[in-house]
């Protein structure tokens, strides 16, 4: 799919972290460059226990006309994880021939901080055999090298735009209206790492 071309259906997306890692805003910049680029789009959002590192959803539709936010397991086109183990606890609801994106970072969720899981040792070898286009990356370490570790959100964001039909300016303008002044500079930077990164 090249950034010129619109879908002929609706695309549908789910968003996975942990709270504090920036899903939210993500799936917000997200639904605002879809809008701009002229898509209905819908979406909702789960925090969950958010604020204590829980599993934070998102799920994001955008098409000519989207009816609902919400879309059924095995339906999404693209997951977008910002951790391996959600990654692996929400990959069943890509479609077979869906995309999913991760950061290959490790971060303890409250579940294996409290002692109540265990980490699985194998879990970036069992995302790889999940499906056949996965793309993984380091987007702390990207991030990092943009200027501060806190925009691995915008890494991620970069590594998931060569996959959607979204022209450049379209992102750009979006960043620059809806990031603040003082961060702005660092963001862009991490969004470009990041595109350069995953674009294939």
């Amino acid at each position: 799919m090249t950034a010129a071309s619109a879908p002929a259906t609706t695309t549908n997306l789910l968003l996975a972290g942990v709270g504090g890692q920036g899903v939210i805003l993500a799936s917000y910049l997200l639904s605002q460059v879809a809008l701009d680029a002229g898509f209905d789009i819908k979406q909702s959002e789960v925090h969950g226990m958010a604020q204590r590192g829980g599993s934070v959803v998102s799920h994001l539709r955008f098409g000519e006309v989207v009816y609902s936010p919400l879309f059924t397991a095995g339906t999404a086109d693209i997951l977008l994880s910002f951790e391996p183990l959600e990654a692996l606890r929400y990959v069943h609801w890509l479609k077979p021939e869906g995309t999913l994106i991760y950061n290959t970072v490790q971060v303890n969720p409250s579940t294996v901080a409290s002692g109540l899981a265990t980490y699985p040792q194998d879990i970036q070898e069992r995302i790889a055999a999940s499906h056949a286009q996965v793309v993984g990356l380091n987007a702390v370490a990207i991030a990092t090298r943009a200027g501060t570790s806190r925009a691995t959100n915008l890494v991620l964001l970069g590594a998931l735009s060569p996959h959607l039909p979204f022209t450049a300016a379209q992102w750009d303008t979006v960043l620059r209206r809806e990031l603040a002044p003082a961060i702005l500079e660092v963001n862009l930077r991490a969004f470009e790492l990041g595109r350069e990164a995953a674009d294939v």
